[in-house]
């Protein structure tokens, strides 16, 4: 490189700095050369020689559709990438993949891509030359501007990897440091929870060694952390000694539907059932409460059976079965999930939780050390809702001038009490960078078309990591759909060339500083390949393994938190906008399998619907069809009634996805989207958006409207047409074959 920068500064350009630069040493190459980043593109009408028309060819990437970061494998044939399945390489997945992974075919393939960079003119979009883009972004962002500092922002989903040192490399060449990650599915508070009493935010949860696993809303085969990695260690959790699954929460989940026991319990009380259940273990061997401090121990014989039921709403008889099972079977786990954060106290919820994981003397046993991770500027900056409601008061004290968009879509998942397209309008400059013309990319000012996860390159460590800690390796499955698409890698390279940042001009493409950030990796980790060697068997493998000295052990530091004894009753309900594995957060609308896939409990397709106990909806007077108005204190909105008796009759459940305003043919006008209603409480500690907590009134409209379902009854109808078995019979007869 024609820069001159020192080994320190290279291994902070090359992402391997702060810890990852002891483990390099001197090892890093005498010259740096570009040359390996040059490549000769031929069209496939005169295919390589290694083509056989018919026959597919199989490339290791990474799947893009979640935060999880499964390992995939892309069948390519003739130049088109046709399938995705998952990659048996991964520790993450190990070779399975899920409906959303699978669906990225549709994602790439979508007729409603951007193809072309567009820049507002006369209050539209219109399309433009990159060069004529980049040169707006240039005029508005470079040294030429005057802007410095704080003034710039990036707004995000996940990101990590050496896209997140690109990034944070953007914001230092600006002078600021206003990064907003955002993800309204999230587990902000339980990191928050586990880093101050485990002193690690992600530590790793072993399903697979649990006898008992008892889940506070975690929908850990659904939407919760790593779904497809939890599903692989839930498969030998049910494998003999067959483990029991018990799962508390208002509303059922995918996890909850498997259950061995699932037990509805009043929004905002799963904190109480937890305590209840410490209590019961500690009035059958007092010695479990030994070296808790006295509060806490106070705490916990404050909530016998009998408060626990009546704030709860759950039977005593579930309290003594659970502490039954938790006595005779050894190790367990106790999770908390989304119902369990999404209140007021959801810190403390989740505290109580953790304090129950400590009782049964789990720490250590199912829930173990991730190690630290030896390249940080490669960890993933995670999202939660905090980041949301700082953005929303950034734009209202007018802070910012120019905001980058990325991943994100703020303006669909904000509620509308935040008014943040208001504030979004009063911006001087933004830019999205995106496949979609979603809603906050058709308030962009420039809008520039990325290449699809397929098409492009990265690198990912994501915030769930295996025991076998990696690095996962993202790479092109074919040439790009669209000559007018760009890699984010290149767009972040473009931009710092613009600032002039020292130590990125002579790279001509991110594949370049990929293969000198792998080049400059040391020996031990190359095992002793050549980077030419290394390169190739990485890309062939998908991952690369990082030691991280996972499994050490943890020290617990417990925490004081409080619980209220029960929520107010004042005939209003709450509201669950419930997530499923499928349309996610929204992300997945505009993908027909995915609109198509009937969701796992309900079995309604194409549609929004609104889940109800028959107790509720006796009372209300409404049954499955009927179209109700749920109003909030910021707004309402209507849906078909779903009667089902999966969920407490305090609550009514809306699942995210629809109702997008703009997002292509298959998404527009679909639905309704339950985040735009939800009130502005966060918990109190966190300060994350609580968003489990909004109250409802619900009113019929008298209209019924036909819901379309993969499934005409929910019930046998008396019939025994499946049988079942209790966990004791199944490990009597069938546990040992």
């Amino acid at each position: 490189m024609s820069n001159k920068v020192n080994r320190r500064d290279f291994l902070k350009i090359m992402g391997w700095g702060g810890v990852g630069a002891t483990l390099a040493g001197c090892d890093l190459p005498t010259t740096v050369t570009l040359e390996e980043g040059k490549e000769q593109i031929t069209s496939y009408l005169v295919p390589e020689e290694f083509v056989i028309p018919g026959v597919g060819v199989y490339y290791a990437s990474t799947c893009q559709q979640c935060p999880a970061g499964c390992g995939v494998h892309g069948r390519v044939r003739e130049g088109r990438v046709l399938k995705l399945e998952g990659n048996p390489e991964s520790a993450i997945n190990k070779g399975k993949l899920c409906q959303m992974g699978q669906s990225g075919v549709q994602t790439h393939y979508n007729p409603d891509r951007i193809t072309r960079p567009m820049v507002r003119k006369g209050g539209g979009l219109t399309a433009v030359s990159w060069d004529e883009a980049l040169s707006l972004i240039e005029g508005k962002t470079g040294p030429a501007s005057g802007l410095k500092g704080e003034r710039f922002a990036w707004v995000t989903d996940t990101v990590s990897g050496h896209q997140a040192t690109l990034l944070d490399a953007h914001l230092e060449s600006l002078g600021s440091s206003n990064h907003f990650v955002h993800e309204i599915i999230n587990n902000s508070v339980s990191q928050a929870v586990n880093q101050d009493m485990l002193g690690e935010p992600a530590p790793h949860l072993a399903l697979d060694k649990a006898r008992v696993i008892l889940s506070f809303g975690a929908d850990f085969l659904g939407t919760w952390q790593s779904p497809v990695h939890n599903s692989v260690m839930y498969a030998e959790f049910r494998n003999a000694p067959r483990g029991v699954l018990i799962q508390v929460e208002p509303k059922m989940t995918l996890t909850g539907a498997n259950a061995d026991l699932w037990v509805a319990v009043r929004p905002g009380t799963e904190g109480v059932f937890a305590l209840a259940i410490a209590n019961a273990l500690a009035t059958s061997d007092p010695a479990r409460l030994d070296g808790l401090p006295d509060r806490l121990q106070q705490l916990i014989r404050g909530y016998n059976i009998e408060k626990a039921s009546k704030i709860t709403g759950a039977s005593g008889e579930h309290f003594v079965k659970i502490a039954a099972w938790l006595n005779e079977r050894s190790p367990s786990l106790v999770l908390a999930g989304a119902s369990a954060e999404g209140h007021e106290h959801g810190y403390d919820t989740v505290a109580a939780t953790m304090l129950l994981n400590v009782i049964l003397g789990n720490i250590g046993e199912t829930i173990e050390s991730s190690g630290v991770f030896p390249f940080p500027q490669l960890t993933a900056r995670t999202g939660g809702s905090k980041d949301l409601l700082d953005f929303a008061k950034a734009l209202d004290g007018q802070q910012l001038d120019v905001v980058f968009f990325r991943g994100a879509n703020p303006v669909f998942t904000a509620p509308d009490a935040l008014d943040l397209k208001g504030k979004l309008d009063k911006v001087g400059f933004k830019v999205a960078f995106s496949m979609f013309e979603d809603e906050t990319t058709l308030m962009a000012d420039v809008v520039l078309p990325m290449h699809s996860p397929l098409e492009d390159w990265g690198t990912h460590v994501v915030a769930h990591q295996p025991r076998q800690s990696l690095i996962a390796i993202q790479q092109p499955l074919m040439q790009p759909l669209y000559e007018q698409t760009r890699g984010f890698g290149d767009s972040l390279l473009t931009m710092l060339k613009m600032q002039k940042a020292a130590g990125y001009s002579d790279y001509q493409d991110y594949y370049a500083y990929l293969r000198d950030a792998f080049s400059a990796l040391p020996d031990n980790i190359k095992a002793g390949a050549s980077d030419i060697d290394f390169w190739a068997n990485t890309m062939q493998k998908g991952t690369l393994d990082v030691d991280t000295g996972a499994g050490a052990t943890i020290a617990v530091n417990l925490v004081d938190f409080d619980l209220p004894d029960n929520a107010k009753q004042d005939g209003s309900y709450y509201l669950i906008p419930s997530a499923r594995l499928g349309l996610w957060d929204g992300r997945h609308a505009n993908i027909p399998w995915l609109q198509e896939a009937p969701d796992q409990i309900s079995k309604v397709v194409w549609d929004s619907w609104a889940e109800m106990h028959p107790s509720t909806a006796g009372k209300l007077g409404v049954k499955t069809g009927d179209t109700i108005k749920i109003t909030s204190t910021t707004g309402s909105i209507e849906a078909n009634v779903y009667v089902f008796k999966g969920i407490h009759p305090d609550a009514i459940a809306v699942p995210m996805g629809q109702g997008h305003e703009s997002y292509g043919r298959y998404a527009e006008g679909r639905g309704v989207n339950p985040l735009k209603i939800l009130a502005l409480n966060t918990d109190r500690k966190t300060g994350e958006l609580a968003h489990h907590s909004t109250r409802v009134q619900v009113s019929k409209t008298g209209v019924t409207l036909p819901m379309v379902r993969f499934q005409g009854h929910d019930t046998q109808l008396g019939r025994k047409l499946i049988a079942t078995v209790t966990a004791d019979v199944f490990e009597r007869t069938e546990g040992d074959a």
